[in-house]
């Protein structure tokens, strides 16, 4: 009776090991990033936040960071930008004109490779992007001197 009583006991500590390692294979599954891809076939590896571009060095830099969109380009999908904190944006254009994102991405998580550049963005470009991006007449006659800001030319687009 003893062994009866030992081999089932066996028998559950087996099974319950064997359905523990099941549901531990099931969440590393969960939290692999599944991502659209626009562009370049890039990846998400090594990845940096996209924060991190406001203290770059120099005028330029090829580099790989992550990000949430807060805009899209409502005429195509052919630029988008990204919060860099502290109120600050950072506009994403594509190489070439190549590609596209869709214009209802605002809030996805992206991850992006490319050039960052710091560069002063002329008057015409500007109200053109505002143009783009639906705004009104009075605030596109509102922009009336270019602005020094950061920008990014994206080879690859990687989109959560």
């Amino acid at each position: 009776m003893r062994r009866l009583f030992y081999v089932g006991i066996s028998a559950l500590l087996l099974t319950a090991c064997q359905q523990k390692e099941v549901k531990n294979e099931q969440a590393v599954v969960a939290e692999e990033a599944v991502y659209e891809s626009f562009g370049a076939t890039i990846s998400d590896d090594q990845a940096a936040p996209v924060a991190g571009l406001t203290a770059m060095a120099g005028d330029s830099a090829y580099t790989k960071v992550r990000g949430t969109i807060v805009e899209v380009c409502q005429a195509k999908g052919c630029w988008m930008k990204l919060d860099l904190g502290n109120n600050e944006t950072m506009r994403v254009t594509f190489k070439d004109y190549g590609f596209f994102v869709p214009k209802d991405a605002k809030g996805r998580e992206v991850v992006i490779e490319g050039v960052a550049l710091k560069s002063l963005t002329p008057v015409e470009e500007l109200q053109h992007y505002a143009k783009d991006a639906g705004k009104t007449d009075e605030e596109i006659a509102a922009i009336t001197a270019p602005v020094q800001e950061l920008s990014f030319e994206a080879v690859g687009v990687l989109m959560r």
